[in-house]
C-alpha cells in the first residue's frame, strides 16, 4: 500500500472519533475493529465471521472444501487474533498485510486515536471488491449493530472504465446512531420544534400573514404558516405541535395596525401592534 493509500486510510478512519466527539458520546468511545482482507476475493467470500457462526460449523465448511483439520486450526487460532503483536508473531513481519496494518496503527498513534481502534483478524464485509484494510464501528458495549462499515476499494473505478485511483469509504447506519444517543441520553428533545402559528381569517389576508411570518423568521422565531384552514383545526394543531403562540390575522385588526395573539400555555388573548411582534 502506498504512502497515499495509507494516508486516505488513515484520514477516514479519523473521522469517527471526530464524529463522537461532536456529538458527545465521548464515554465509551467507539472502537473500530480492523482487519486486512487477502487479495482473492473469492478466498474473502469464504472467510468465516467468528462471534456469528459457531466454530465448530466453521470448521465444517472448512474441511468441506478439502483444508486440513491442522490447517483449520490455524486458521480459527489468526481469526482469533486480537492484538498486531500476536498477529505479526504468527504471521512473521515481512508480509505485506502485517505491514500495512503496522503503518495505520502507527499513524493512529501519532494522531492520537490509537485508543479508539482495536484489531479484529474475524471482520468480515460482504463485498467481494474489498482490497485491503476493511473496518466496522460499534458501541463499547457492543449492544447494537455496526455503526458504520467499510474499508479500501482501489480497484472499484477501474472495474467501471476509470483509473485504478485509491479509494477509501463507509457506509453509516443513521438509525444504530439515533439508538446510541437515546441510550446515552445525548438525542436533542424536539419536542418543542415550533415557536409561532400564523393564521390569516380569510383569503384576502394571507398575503399580511406571510409577510408577518418572514419578518418573525428573521427574528429568529420558528414559524408554521397555516392556510386553508378551519380555526378549530388551526387550535389543535398548535397544540399538538406544542407551539408557545397562535397569530391570528383577521380583518378588524388588521386594519388597525394590529393582530391578535394567543399564548397557548396561559389561554390568554391580546392584541398586539405590529410593530411590537417579536
Amino acid at each position: 500500500m502506498s504512502a497515499a493509500a495509507h494516508s486516505l486510510h488513515h484520514h477516514i478512519l479519523l473521522l469517527r472519533p471526530r464524529l463522537a466527539r461532536s456529538i458527545g458520546t465521548l464515554s465509551p468511545p467507539i472502537p473500530a475493529p480492523l482487519h486486512l482482507l487477502s487479495s482473492s476475493p473469492r478466498r474473502r467470500r469464504r472467510a468465516p465471521l467468528l462471534g456469528k457462526i459457531p466454530v465448530d460449523e466453521i470448521e465444517k465448511e472448512l474441511t468441506i472444501t478439502g483444508v486440513s483439520v491442522e490447517a483449520v486450526r490455524g486458521i480459527i487460532q489468526v481469526l482469533s487474533i486480537k492484538s498486531l503483536s500476536e498477529l505479526e508473531e504468527v504471521l512473521g513481519s515481512d508480509g505485506e498485510a502485517v505491514a500495512d496494518l503496522k503503518k495505520l496503527f502507527s499513524l493512529a498513534e501519532d494522531y492520537g486515536y490509537s485508543e479508539w481502534i482495536q484489531l479484529d483478524a474475524s471482520v468480515v464485509r460482504g463485498l467481494a471488491y474489498y482490497t485491503g484494510i476493511v473496518f466496522e464501528a460499534f458501541d463499547r458495549e457492543g449492544k447494537l449493530r455496526a455503526i458504520c462499515g467499510g474499508g479500501r476499494y482501489d480497484q472499484l473505478l477501474s472495474m467501471f472504465g476509470g483509473e485504478e485511483v485509491p479509494a477509501c469509504g463507509f457506509g453509516f447506519g443513521d438509525a444504530v446512531i439515533v439508538e446510541l444517543l437515546k441510550e446515552k441520553g445525548l438525542l436533542p428533545d424536539l419536542a418543542h420544534q415550533v415557536d409561532d402559528v400564523v393564521f390569516p381569517l380569510d383569503e384576502v389576508l394571507e398575503g399580511p400573514a406571510s409577510k408577518i411570518a418572514s419578518s418573525l423568521r428573521r427574528k429568529g422565531r420558528r414559524v408554521d404558516l397555516v392556510e386553508d384552514k378551519r380555526l378549530k383545526w388551526v387550535f389543535k394543531h398548535s397544540e399538538r405541535i406544542n407551539a408557545s403562540r397562535l397569530i391570528l390575522v383577521g380583518s378588524s385588526e388588521w386594519e388597525r395596525g394590529m393582530v391578535r395573539v394567543k399564548n397557548l400555555a396561559t389561554r390568554e388573548e391580546f392584541d398586539v401592534k405590529l410593530d411590537d411582534l417579536d
